[in-house]
């Protein structure tokens, strides 16, 4: 949109951009949370027909065209494109959240790199072998990429990055659970890119649980029943959720204004060219937005659908904007998804890409998970800054962001 004739505002509730793949570096002490963050005013200073405001949008008059913010602030528009994303889901049991922090946010990063350090904080100062033991053990629920990223992230932790700091334990003693309901790792993934997958995590120490189902999560651990319908539990002080996602309040409010239809995750079920049925003027991309592909199946919500849509949305809306002008853009045919592949990190050198249908795994992949994550860093300088970080951690295992920020020690 930036050298169409529109007035374009950009409402957010936060005044940064987040490189949401990255997230689970900061959560495991590789990045800070600048380094995969970007001023919006920033990003688009020299964009002259962009505005960038900050507020929430909870609501919203479809007829009357008018966007309502949590403040009271309201905005007309002509065209509205949505892209609130998705919140972590824990499947109707939001109390799980006190004990079992998701990674959406910088907010939730922060708190899980504070509740992994503090771990080893806490084991090194116990003397009970029983307790020393709970803070040793590692829960993470789910084995999408997150779970796996932060399952290897973790191993890494304990075997290298920590493991001559500490007097009274050994960081590499840590047991490092993957939980998931599916009968294995990456269930989106092609099944032999999963079992590379797993190897790679079983390297570092990590054990795989697949198709168990969590039933509880408090302050000791986890509960779940195992392909044979029989309770487990693991006593833990650490559990992280990488389980799933569901849609924000504000697109529970956008269905419901706009009568629109939705699947059961609520993204709402799209036109064909990315608009709600019936109200043509409003586009939705991303975690939000429910459309099939080529295979009449829903595309998944990863990055590059989000981007692929964004892209298109923009381009539909200039061309209708300018339709009575001469030379205008052509209306756009239905939106079409070409799918990339999919990348996965594991560790050091280890890796799982599916890219034009090749299938890849170990160094290869890892060097192009690197190289892809690396461009669509926003800003060059970050770019320069993460390839640095990165390039230190591959020689030395350090990670420097090891932060225990927020509440201080206390008691447990």
């Amino acid at each position: 949109m930036r050298r169409a004739p529109l007035d374009v505002t950009l409402i957010d509730r936060r005044n940064f951009h987040l490189f949401q793949p990255l997230l689970y570096q900061v959560a495991t002490g590789s990045l800070s949370p600048a380094d995969i963050s970007a001023p919006l005013r920033g990003i688009l200073s020299r964009q002259k027909n962009t505005r960038v405001l900050m507020g929430e949008a909870v609501d919203l008059d479809p007829q009357a065209r008018r966007l309502i913010l949590k403040d009271g602030g309201t905005f007309d528009y002509d065209f509205l494109l949505v892209a609130t994303g998705s919140k972590s889901s824990y499947y109707g049991n939001d109390q799980w959240s006190a004990s079992a922090p998701s990674l959406k946010t910088i907010e939730e990063a922060t708190a899980i790199r504070h509740k992994i350090l503090y771990a080893f904080e806490a084991a090194e100062r116990t003397a009970d072998a029983e307790l020393r033991r709970a803070w040793l053990t590692f829960v993470i629920v789910g084995a999408g990429a997150t779970g796996v990223e932060l399952a290897g992230a973790l191993g890494e932790i304990a075997r290298h990055t920590l493991k001559h700091d500490f007097r009274s334990i050994r960081p590499q003693e840590a047991q490092i659970f993957l939980l998931d309901g599916s009968s294995h790792v990456l269930p989106a993934y092609p099944e032999d890119l999963a079992a590379d997958a797993e190897r790679s995590l079983i390297r570092l120490g990590v054990q795989v649980r697949t198709g168990v189902q969590v039933v509880g999560v408090d302050a000791n651990g986890v509960t779940f029943r195992n392909h044979r319908g029989e309770s487990e539990c693991l006593i833990a002080k650490t559990v992280l959720w990488a389980g799933g996602v569901t849609v924000t309040s504000f697109g529970r409010a956008l269905a419901a204004r706009t009568q629109a239809p939705t699947d059961k995750q609520g993204r709402i079920r799209l036109n064909p060219d990315l608009t709600i049925p019936n109200w043509p003027e409003i586009y939705v991309v991303g975690d939000l937005a429910s459309v099939d592909g080529p295979d009449d199946k829903p595309l998944p919500g990863v990055a590059q659908v989000a981007m692929q849509g964004g892209a298109y949305a923009a381009k539909a809306i200039v061309a209708r904007a300018s339709s009575d002008r001469p030379g205008a853009p052509k209306p756009l045919r239905p939106f079409h998804y070409f799918d990339k592949g999919d990348l996965a990190v594991i560790g050091r050198g280890a890796a799982v890409a599916r890219i034009f249908g090749a299938h890849l795994s170990g160094l290869v992949a890892w060097l192009v998970w690197l190289f892809i994550h690396l461009m669509y860093l926003v800003q060059f300088q970050s770019r320069v800054i993460v390839f640095i970080q990165w390039g230190f951690q591959y020689v030395t295992f350090s990670r420097g962001a090891r932060l225990i920020t927020g509440e201080g020690i206390k008691e447990e």
